[in-house]
């Protein structure tokens, strides 16, 4: 008799990431990691970079993010996240405030293991770091973050119990959200750009993640953006979706290109309540 695995329909991922410091997520470069994923095929992923080629009128052998961000092809990125343009359904985004990811490591660790859940832990971190930076001031409150960042990069990898690089948990979401939950989900072939930090040990705790079957219905293999167009699409999507947060984050939120964005936004987004969460991540509610 066959196996539910040989019957069970495979769906493939690209992914890409925007605005990765592994370990690094307060005093860097970057205030947001952004992961995407797509599913579009390679013919349709050639026809993309091709019209953002011609449109923004680039040279270059591989086109970045960095192409389509330029203000003068606004028009172009406003194409690639319509709703009737070419990933309407076929690319995903999750999203992580770093320093409110980080609030919410902190506050797992204020407490003796398992005695809060991490949604717990999320509602009372939203309090700590709505708050904290207006008692104490802002500079102060990151300066916390900082050395609670620094002390658990320090550890051996053996003694620690926080897991500080946002990219397992953001592709756990990718395989969740293409996939299905549980064990009788769709098996997901992810393709994805070149990452050192998703190391052996990472991959088996993404696994960990993803939660029953996941040995039998996920596999993960990694390829050079140069060689596979799929994966310089998800680029776009994860540089766009990195920078439209990040300015939204700032207080510098362009309502237009947040509103083409929220579509593709995970509903699990690692994002601290308020008028800017309301602008980036779709609610739960109906």
């Amino acid at each position: 008799m066959a196996s539910t695995t040989q019957h069970r329909r495979v769906v493939e991922i690209a992914c890409d990431e925007s605005g990765s410091e592994g370990e690094k997520l307060v005093g860097g470069s970057t205030d947001v990691f952004a992961h995407a994923s797509v599913t579009i095929d390679r013919a349709t992923a050639l026809a993309c970079i091709d019209r953002v080629r011609v449109d923004a009128r680039s040279p270059a052998n591989e086109i970045k993010a960095s192409v389509i961000l330029r203000r003068q092809n606004r028009r172009v990125l406003e194409w690639l996240l319509d709703p009737t343009g070419p990933l309407a359904g076929q690319a995903h985004v999750h999203l992580t405030e770093k320093a409110f990811h980080l609030t919410v490591l902190l506050v797992e660790q204020l407490d003796p293991p398992g005695r809060r859940r991490h949604t717990a832990a999320s509602a009372v971190a939203e309090g700590l770091h709505r708050d904290a930076a207006a008692v104490v001031g802002q500079q102060r409150w990151g300066s916390v973050l900082a050395g609670f960042n620094d002390g658990v990069r320090a550890l051996p990898r053996a003694m620690r119990s926080v897991v500080l690089d946002p990219l397992v948990p953001a592709l756990a979401a990718a395989v969740g959200f293409w996939g299905g939950q549980g064990k009788d989900g769709r098996a997901v072939s992810v393709v994805h750009d070149v990452q050192a930090t998703l190391t052996p040990e990472r991959l088996r705790h993404l696994k960990v993640l993803v939660g029953p079957g996941a040995s039998e219905r996920l596999s993960v293999r990694f390829v050079d953006s140069v060689d596979d167009p799929r994966v310089q699409v998800a680029d776009f999507v994860a540089g766009a979706a990195r920078r439209i947060a990040s300015e939204a984050l700032a207080g510098r939120a362009d309502v237009g290109l947040t509103g083409l964005l929220l579509p593709y936004v995970d509903r699990s987004s690692v994002w601290s309540d308020g008028s800017v969460r309301r602008l980036l991540v779709p609610s739960d509610e109906p």
